[in-house]
């Protein structure tokens, strides 16, 4: 029996990106932002401090000019978004080894490459999953590799995720490790200034419920995953991380209370963000040097 001819693979048949190189300075002020985003009343870091992991995402950003953007507020053009026709973004998940913590203050090389690109058929139609594999380097040591897994379609969904909110009811856990979260729009709003992200999802409500079938406002997956980890830097802020995994599964949405719960035991932490509905929005595990 014949397959199916693929819709999506022979757009990115030739599609061979080049490796891009930049650099970054990790100034202090975005770690104050994000400390006071996450509730602290001083920066989490001073100069030659160990950076938390993941926190060089506010590092490296992309301002396009405006006219630059899609209707959906991402990037029209990208050394690494694939020349599918009617693209729409998902963040799906990543990895990250840390070989040496970066440090505030730095200036910091990164070099990024596209991975693997491999075509899924899902629930709704085809996918496409990317991963961009990129490494962060000082003083010529590659310091910290990260993969990051992101999914596209082709159009819209005619599947549309609409669940039934629980906003009044907070989820609850036996797991030791707790932090509890209930985005709002003005935490919505200033993880997207701090990260750079103009995804209309994360502030047009009538976007996001009209074009994209989505009950309310999305609550970023960075946003999630960055939670989970202050599960590790609030109670094993001696700790180095070696290693971390995560994965984003259901989306969050505004209001509803959100709760990051873990353990940890043997040399490592395992975390998740669920909901009252939802047990797992998104999960976690790091490996402790």
């Amino acid at each position: 029996m014949d397959m199916p001819r693929s819709a999506l693979g022979p757009h990115v048949e030739s599609w061979h990106p080049d490796a891009v190189a930049d650099t970054d300075e990790l100034t202090p002020e975005p770690v104050a932002a994000m400390s006071a985003l996450f509730g602290e009343h001083e920066a989490v870091a001073m100069a030659g401090d160990r950076l938390p992991p993941l926190w060089h995402w506010l590092y490296f950003l992309r301002w396009p000019a405006q006219q630059d953007l899609g209707d959906d507020g991402h990037p029209r053009h990208g050394p690494f978004l694939p020349p599918i026709p009617d693209r729409q973004r998902m963040f799906a998940g990543g990895r990250c080894q840390i070989i040496e913590p970066l440090r505030l203050g730095e200036r910091v090389r990164r070099v990024s490459s596209l991975n693997t690109v491999t075509v899924k058929q899902g629930k709704t139609g085809e996918l496409l999953f990317v991963t961009v594999r990129s490494e962060y380097g000082h003083n010529g040591r590659i310091c910290l590799v990260e993969e990051q897994d992101i999914v596209y379609r082709s159009g819209r969904s005619t599947d549309r995720y609409m669940p039934d909110l629980h906003t009044t009811m907070p989820p609850r856990s036996d797991e030791p490790l707790q932090l509890p979260l209930r985005p709002d729009p003005t935490l919505l709003f200033r993880f997207s200034a701090l990260t750079a992200n103009a995804h209309r999802i994360h502030y047009d409500a009538p976007y996001a419920q009209m074009e994209e079938g989505y009950p309310g406002l999305v609550v970023h997956g960075p946003l999630l995953v960055l939670a989970m980890l202050e599960l590790v830097r609030r109670n094993a802020p001696d700790r180095c991380v070696r290693s971390l995994s995560y994965r984003l599964r259901r989306p969050a949405f505004l209001g509803e209370h959100l709760l990051a719960s873990g353990r940890q035991a043997d040399g490592r932490a395992t975390m998740r963000v669920g909901s009252d509905r939802e047990l797992q929005h998104a999960t976690a595990e790091v490996v402790f040097a």
